[in-house]
């Protein structure tokens, strides 16, 4: 207002206004009077940002290499001097001032999206992709591109760059793991192809915003994927390279996004400045300096990208192939692949982002056999920019994807999908380190069709548009090509891109333009006499109630635009007689085999199967924790990095030299021969852990229960599964050896008495050798049993020890007692205790013993471990059982003097 108004008059505004209540005691002259004045001084400012925004982009333009990344960069790497030369450089990203990284830590590159806006948008801020993997002292990279493409330049070439890129990072880095690498929205499809061709050099990938199945969608949203189909097909794109003199303008590419959501390009963010001008100005103008930024694409990229991505799906469907004759098929990526997406997101919908994996695969079985970890994450509300750009996605999902990036690339091969809740709305809130919590939960392809919802019939549909776009491309080609590429010129095409309506709006509003040059000097003036309005404003509130209408009436023209886009294409390409004429059937029963169901594919999965058998009892200590981790946590509903923080600490204990890429593969073999033949895992744990001590085995049990602490107490099913496991290893505890002392050329076999409790501790610690059951002949002695006697009674135990040793011996305490005084006496004792328990043992697992005849000595009686008896298993404890039901004699037997009952037999 001042800028409009001599500032003499001040003073006699100041005297007017003790008298404003008798004139307007309501008040609404004055609320009038401000807003007028706000209004006016809005407008000033807002107008003036515009006109910074033209000169930002006009200066942003101009340069070489334009970038909005807010970090110091280095190059490493020039697209342009490779062999197939493109128009992307590989880029080192040095750290903000007090952040420090450790070389030896997995490296971070990130890949911009190239779809019509320049490059920065994944370090456009602190709170990015790079600022957290920087923060989390990663060393980072990042692939940037120009402007303008290289003359001829292709999209196999850009693919073999960044194939080439990473293989350089690795060189840089090569005792770190290998890089960790994100690609969002176009750069996403870009590197998940890169991966194929070449596996063994990507660790995990993350994919943001990035459509690979273009035909997947809901009906009544994602309209962008039917602009291919109302348009005719590819042959409009190619006409505007034609008339771009082989170059395409991004522009286009942008204004289809604008499209999407006329109510935000329209209304919505411009208001937002006009209505916040005095603190949103500094936001806008870093934004639109990226969104405003268009750069050109090569004829032949986008024509194949058109082409066989979103009008013929070729990517998800495993048709792609490369000149040199390499298929690109995505079941040959080797790294687990994080797929993050949002409802909220028109231009990349979770079907989109989704869709690949049940184009590909039959079902899980299909994946765990293909080796292959593919992890889900699907956002409530956020846009596709804020996929990738929003700081709270950035201190929330993308944080904890980073910290959690290790725990990803070990989880076993399947279908995942993972949610992060914040932790101090947890129950368990005292038991998790970070803010939020990364849990991951197993899930099939029948939870994934309730996210991707195909369709059938609607496939057929975008069959049919790709038939139709070879049909009108071959005509575009074969009339028109000829005289549009005689009549376009370079400078015809430099001023078709000047004067895009996108491009236009920069332009005129910026100081290029002569009547904008008095704007600066009264925002100037503005700023220095600021009167700025209160929210409860009466005008005001008006205000934001008919920008509202305005924005809700531009959402309903859109979704009036959209149901009738939608009907017209279902309706158009729905006709049988037009899927007919080009080529298709007008039935469902045309609908497109999976890759997955193909029977080599099948016969590929029965070989993998049989050599995972093969595998069930080879190893050791190791293969035994992490199977029996693996079966415990397979019994819970999710899991987090809880889990793998507390196995990396056992890891280092236990083998402080094995790598993440062994662990990796040791915990992906397990979970096969679990997937495999769960039953003939478990029975082999005690196999894989024969020949250790009883402490020793112990100190894997307390490993397992310190991993499966970190996430709390254990639901009722995974702990059974616990139990188990417990079980098993206690069948591996060895026995301490007792023999009875007898004369020379004494032969036979001992057998023990003992109490209940260690009874059942020795039988499960007995486990029968195979090659000493040939030798013997089938000739086997029954395990240590549990007789029903009291506990305090004594027992005694001897145990014949030969030339052949036994497979598995149990451990208990002893305690010297009942000690036989002649050998008579003691092969009495043998030959009546193996009548009265025959039965027993014939239910108990034997060990088997060859006749020999060694010379015996006594040892003291075995006493029970308490701790071994609480972890019988339920096959010990039916043998108990068994005991308690023999006959009444041999319980009689058992319990009276043993010296007369030897002497009565």
């Amino acid at each position: 207002m001042n800028a409009l108004m001599p500032s003499a008059t001040a003073p006699l505004f100041a005297l007017a206004e003790p008298f404003a209540p008798l004139f307007d005691p309501f008040g609404f002259g004055r609320a009038a009077a401000d807003y007028w004045r706000d209004s006016v001084e809005r407008s000033i400012l807002y107008w003036d940002v515009m006109r910074q925004r033209g000169n930002e982009y006009l200066e942003h333009i101009e340069k070489t290499r334009p970038t909005v990344l807010g970090f110091d960069t280095d190059i490493v790497m020039e697209g342009e001097t490779l062999p197939r030369p493109v128009n992307y450089e590989l880029l080192r990203v040095h750290p903000p001032e007090g952040v420090e990284t450790d070389e030896l830590a997995r490296p971070f590159v990130v890949v911009d999206p190239r779809a019509g806006h320049g490059p920065g948008i994944g370090g456009f801020k602190p709170d990015s992709e790079i600022g957290i993997a920087l923060r989390a002292g990663h060393p980072c990279y990042f692939i940037a591109f120009m402007p303008y493409p290289v003359p001829g330049q292709r999209v196999e070439d850009v693919v073999e760059a960044e194939v080439t890129f990473l293989r350089h990072v690795a060189e840089l880095h090569p005792d770190s793991e290998k890089p960790m690498v994100v690609g969002n929205c176009q750069a996403g499809w870009q590197i998940m192809m890169a991966a194929a061709l070449e596996p063994e050099l990507f660790g995990p990938i993350l994919i943001a915003g990035a459509p690979l199945s273009y035909w997947a969608g809901e009906r009544g949203k994602a309209p962008m994927r039917y602009t291919g189909g109302m348009t005719g097909g590819s042959w409009a794109t190619h006409m505007l390279s034609d008339m771009g003199d082989g170059l395409f303008d991004g522009a286009w590419l942008v204004q289809n996004f604008e499209r999407l959501n006329p109510a935000n390009t329209w209304w919505d963010k411009q208001y937002n400045l006009y209505a916040h001008v005095d603190t949103e100005a500094d936001r806008y103008l870093q934004f639109e300096r990226w969104w405003g930024g268009h750069v050109v694409l090569g004829g032949e990229e986008i024509q194949y990208i058109v082409d066989n991505l979103f009008v013929g799906n070729r990517l998800s469907t495993a048709q792609l192939v490369t000149s040199d004759g390499r298929r690109i098929d995505l079941r040959n990526v080797r790294s687990p692949v994080v797929v993050f997406c949002s409802q909220g997101d028109d231009i990349t919908p979770p079907p989109q982002a989704l869709g690949w994996v049940r184009d590909l695969y039959d079902g899980v079985d299909d994946i765990i056999a293909n080796e292959q970890t593919i992890v889900y994450c699907v956002h409530d509300k956020t846009g596709h920019l804020g996929i990738f750009v929003s700081g709270s996605v950035s201190r929330k999902e993308h944080a904890e994807f980073t910290a959690n990036m290790d725990y990803i690339d070990v989880l076993p091969p399947g279908l995942y999908e993972t949610t992060v809740s914040k932790a101090s709305e947890r129950p368990d809130a005292e038991l998790i380190e970070r803010d939020y919590l990364l849990e991951f939960s197993t899930r099939d392809l029948d939870d994934l069709n309730q996210v991707v919802k195909h369709s059938p019939e609607d496939e057929l549909r975008f069959a049919t548009v790709a038939r139709v776009s070879e049909i009108n491309l071959g005509l575009y080609r074969q009339f028109l090509q000829p005289w549009i590429r005689a009549v376009s010129t370079p400078e015809s095409a430099r001023w078709m891109r000047k004067m895009h309506p996108n491009r236009m709006g920069y332009r005129l509003l910026s100081d290029r333009n002569p009547m904008m040059s008095s704007l600066p000097v009264m925002a100037e003036s503005v700023r220095k006499h600021r009167h700025e309005l209160g929210d409860d404003n009466i005008f005001r509130v008006y205000e934001d109630i008919g920008s509202s209408l305005i924005s809700r009436s531009l959402d309903a023209w859109r979704v009036l635009r959209d149901r009738a886009l939608e009907k017209a294409f279902l309706d158009l390409y729905g006709q049988p007689l037009l899927q007919s004429l080009v080529g298709l059937k007008g039935a469902v029963e045309g609908e497109r085999q999976v890759p997955g169901s193909e029977p080599e594919r099948r016969r590929f999965i029965q070989r993998r199967q049989q050599e995972v058998r093969e595998q069930v009892a080879q190893g050791g200590a190791h293969e035994a924790v992490m199977r029996s981790v693996i079966f415990v946590l397979g019994g819970a509903p999710a899991t987090d990095g809880r889990n793998f923080r507390r196995l990396q600490a056992s890891r280092s204990e236990l083998e402080p030299e094995l790598r993440l890429e062994d662990f990796k593969h040791l915990m992906r073999d397990q979970f096969f021969i679990l997937k495999q033949d769960r039953e003939a895992a478990l029975e082999a744990i005690p196999e894989l852990l024969k020949g250790l001590d009883a402490k020793t085995i112990d100190g894997h049990i307390e490993h397992i229960e310190h991993v499966l602490a970190a996430s709390g107490e254990l639901s009722e099913h995974a702990a059974a599964r616990f139990e188990r496991i417990k079980a098993l290893f206690g069948k591996a505890r060895p026995a301490t050896r007792r023999t009875a002392r007898r004369s020379g050329g004494a032969s036979g076999n001992s057998s023990a008495k003992t109490s209940p409790a260690s009874g059942t501790s020795a039988k499960r610690g007995t486990r029968q050798s195979a090659s000493e059951a040939s030798r013997v002949e089938g000739q086997a002695q029954a395990a240590p049993k549990a007789d029903a006697e009291p506990a305090d009674a004594p027992a005694a135990k001897a145990q014949a020890r030969t030339e052949a040793k036994p497979a598995a011996e149990a451990k208990p305490e002893t305690k010297p007692e009942a000690k036989p005084e002649t050998k008579s006496e003691a092969k009495s004792e043998a030959k009546s205790e193996a009548k009265s328990e025959a039965k027993p043992a014939a239910d108990a697992k034997t060990e088997a013993k060859p006749e020999a005849k060694p010379e015996v000595e006594t040892k003291p009686v075995a006493e029970a471990e308490p701790k071994a008896a609480q972890a019988a298993t339920p096959a010990s404890r039916e043998g108990g059982n068994d005991a308690e039901k023999a006959p009444a004699a041999t319980r009689r037997r058992s319990t009276g003097s043993p010296r007369g009952q030897r002497r009565k037999r």
